[in-house]
């Protein structure tokens, strides 16, 4: 069996050494947002590259969204990331997106061009480069995602743009399943990509894709702080060692889907690599310049 284990250490540096009148900031607005290593990341790869800005997490309310990019603006803020639950709920406020961001209906980054700020959307770029990054490669292969949210429609789109054969959206059908609908119809226009969707409560389709899948993605926050040891995943008889498991959670490291994963004998990966890849996408966006990334894997402890 092989195991994908991705853990981190962060370590403790002196900002105020580094900080100075001229420091740019960089900010990530979520909520919850505290658990988030993406400050360290981003921060280490400023200072390996010795690049002045500051990379800051802000817990945001919903009714406060609009003031937040309105101060973005006002404070010269380079760039921004923006992660759960407002991919969606900022796109009113920016000035342009991306034709990926536009396509997908979703942001997870902000470019604050002189005051005007265009959307960009690297969820499923991280995705993709993190399963390279583990030495797989899903292309012309069969894919189960879970979710249809702002992160689970990146990665499908994302998935099918870059040659995935054949795409399985579950998601209950609940209000947000007309999204699953939307985004396999995109998939459908825009792509040579073979997309179903169906609903989660069907268990018996479930466990018959995952045995004909490599694949198999969760995308929702099912299985996050603080609903973490929960699964929708009944029991083992679901999984099959073939099967390669990710889970986008990085909090805990190991949710109750990648025990049993393990437990079944199938390698799997958690969000952090997507996290680290999706991140340097970001970077790049706002910089101009690749991230080290090798020199944060290091500084992160990514293992």
């Amino acid at each position: 069996m092989t195991v994908i284990r991705i853990i981190y250490n962060i370590p403790k540096r002196n900002m105020e050494k580094r900080i100075t009148g001229h420091t740019e900031l960089m900010a990530l607005i979520a909520k919850p947002i505290r658990h988030s290593i993406s400050p360290a990341m981003q921060n280490a790869g400023f200072r390996k590259l010795g690049l002045d800005y500051a990379y800051l997490a802000f817990e945001i309310d919903e009714e406060d969204l609009e003031n937040t990019l309105l101060g973005l603006k006002a404070m010269k803020v380079r760039g921004c990331n923006v992660s759960m639950p407002y991919k969606t709920a900022v796109i009113p406020y920016l000035d342009h997106l991306s034709p990926a961001a536009k396509l997908i209906g979703a942001v997870n980054t902000i470019v604050n061009d002189h005051g005007v700020l265009t959307g960009h959307i690297t969820d499923g770029t991280g995705l993709m480069s993190a399963l390279k990054d583990a030495g797989e490669d899903p292309i012309g292969k069969k894919m189960v995602i879970v979710g249809c949210g702002g992160a689970a429609t990146a990665i499908a789109i994302q998935a099918a743009i870059d040659g995935v054969k054949e795409l399985i959206i579950y998601n209950k059908k609940d209000r947000f399943f007309p999204n699953a609908l939307e985004t396999a119809k995109k998939i459908t226009d825009n792509t040579q990509a073979k997309i179903t969707v169906k609903d989660l409560d069907d268990l018996e389709a479930l466990k018959a894709d995952m045995h004909s899948s490599q694949y198999f993605i969760n995308a929702t926050n099912v299985g996050m702080v603080p609903m973490d040891g929960i699964s929708y995943i009944p029991d083992l008889s679901y999984f099959r060692p073939e099967l390669f498991v990710v889970d986008i959670i990085y909090n805990p490291q190991k949710t109750k889907l990648l025990e049993m994963a393990e437990t079944a004998g199938c390698k799997f990966m958690n969000g952090l690599n997507m996290l680290l890849w999706q991140g340097a996408a970001s970077f790049k966006l706002w910089t101009n310049q690749d991230m080290p990334i090798d020199y944060v894997k290091e500084e992160i402890g990514f293992k």
